[in-house]
């Protein structure tokens, strides 16, 4: 049979793998649950609708591998559903209301502070659940006391030369970037024979707004036809391995950082 949590961040660092009594024993000062969070959603007619979730899985699978053992870091599953409201009416698309994702994320939240830990990341792997998780952790922070952080993907540091300014700045959904991840890691899910290429034309309409910052509400329906924003024809598995290699790194040095971050400390005494 098949069997789905393969690896060593799914076999030494999953958190449901273990009994209730393993998770009471395990020391709690310095420890970081995280909870991967990704979406459902229509990625073209190239990329499989899961791919905004596969991305925080591998991404944190690749992190793990370059985390010393000492470092206290618990992966919770991984939550296959978001915010894709701005997909809705395509095919595959599967979106959780404002309020559901809300409720969900205070119930976990409960649960990861009535089990002893004092730390959750939300490590994101979808755009369009970013607003609202920034929202929900200082509502968790309030309601549980618990020291909560968000890491988006999208938001990782890209090493110039990797992927093309107009890319970076416009291939925000099944362009370059994200194929290239998908290529490296799920190569079966990617139909290549239909790689495609679509740019909206914000930077002729406006000198301001991006959807990086200084934003507009947006539907994919308002900038793309295809259902993409980017070039996936420049995508490679290469590329993909190299953005894993590098953004790993960069993860594993975020969660390590987290694991002694102590929120109690930033006032001045």
């Amino acid at each position: 049979m098949e069997r789905r949590y393969n690896g060593s961040a799914w076999h030494d660092r999953f958190l449901p793998r273990l009994t209730s009594s393993e998770v009471q024993a395990l020391p709690k000062e310095e420890a970081l649950v995280v909870l991967p969070i990704g979406a459902v959603e229509q990625h073209g007619s190239h990329l499989p609708v899961y791919t905004d979730t596969l991305l925080a899985e591998t991404v944190l699978d690749e992190a793990c591998k370059c985390l010393p053992e000492q470092y206290a870091v618990w992966l919770l599953a991984p939550m296959p559903y978001g915010i894709s409201s701005e997909h809705s009416g395509r095919a595959g698309t599967i979106s959780l209301s404002i309020p559901t994702l809300q409720g969900v994320l205070m119930d976990i939240a409960q649960g990861v502070r009535e089990s002893g830990f004092r730390r959750l990341l939300l490590f994101n792997g979808h755009g369009g659940n970013s607003a609202l998780l920034n929202l929900m952790a200082r509502e968790v922070r309030l309601k549980t006391g618990l020291m909560v952080f968000c890491l988006n993907v999208g938001g990782l540091t890209i090493e110039e030369g990797l992927i093309t300014e107009k890319e970076r700045l416009l291939g925000i959904h099944g362009g370059d970037y994200e194929t290239s991840l998908i290529m490296a890691s799920y190569p079966e899910w990617v139909r290549e024979e239909r790689l495609g290429a679509e740019y909206p034309r914000l930077e002729e309409h406006s000198r301001y707004l991006r959807f990086q910052n200084a934003g507009f509400a947006w539907t994919i329906d308002d900038v793309s036809e295809s259902g993409i924003l980017g070039d996936a024809r420049t995508a490679s598995a290469d590329k993909g391995k190299l953005l894993y290699e590098r953004q790993g790194r960069q993860v594993a040095d975020i969660l390590m950082e987290l694991t002694s971050f102590e929120i109690g400390k930033l006032r001045q005494q």
